[in-house]
């Protein structure tokens, strides 16, 4: 189970480029292993170091701002987590720290994952993503009133399915979801294997 999210306050970090896939997320190359874990490393690699294969950090590139340090919420462009399909990408992120993604869209595959790795995938039109990168200001998003607000004043709020935001305020997966309702998928069974035995297993004919 993730971290229950209700409410962030962070210094959000812009990266504000359309159509940033996942593997810039994360390169193919820093896929070392099959879990969730020893990902945040490699981390939009090929823009946070030098060199490929290097560790060398591009000072100019802003996950290497002191200033961000941080942070724990990514300011991103449209598109944002296209590519392919790769869960890596959320545990990468999830990993190094952050918690939530603020864009104008996103790839809808990669919102689901965030969803289920207790990242919120937050939708907020460009020009306001843009008023708060240019604010440098600290960011507050309150998700059980979805809304982002910088410095307590300006507050924007954001569309989220109500499924979605269930998952996120109490830290679930799609697993644990499901087993909320063990009761009523218990209740459900013994009743359809009332009705049709033969399907199930050591049924009689």
């Amino acid at each position: 189970m993730a971290e229950p999210f209700t409410t962030l306050t962070s210094l959000p970090m812009p990266l504000i480029r359309d159509n940033i896939d996942t593997d810039q997320i994360i390169p193919s190359r820093e896929m070392k292993s099959t879990g969730k874990t020893g990902l945040a490393d490699g981390l939009f690699a090929g823009w946070r170091y030098t060199a490929i294969g290097g560790r060398d950090p591009d000072e100019s590139f802003v996950l290497n701002d002191p200033d961000f340090a941080n942070s724990r919420i990514i300011l991103g462009g449209e598109n944002f987590g296209c590519g392919s399909s790769r869960e890596h990408a959320v545990w990468a992120l999830a990993e190094y720290g952050f918690r939530a993604v603020i864009a104008p869209s996103f790839a809808p595959i990669f919102a689901g994952n965030c969803v289920r790795n207790g990242i919120l995938p937050a939708v907020l039109d460009a020009e306001h993503v843009a008023a708060i990168a240019e604010s440098g200001k600290v960011a507050t998003i309150s998700l059980p009133d979805q809304t982002i607000a910088i410095d307590g004043a300006n507050s924007w709020p954001f569309p989220l399915e109500a499924e979605a935001k269930a998952m996120l305020l109490e830290g679930l997966d799609a697993i644990d979801l499901s087993l909320k309702m063990a009761n009523e998928i218990s209740t459900w069974q013994e009743a359809d294997r009332a009705a049709r035995p033969w399907i199930y297993p050591g049924a009689t004919a």
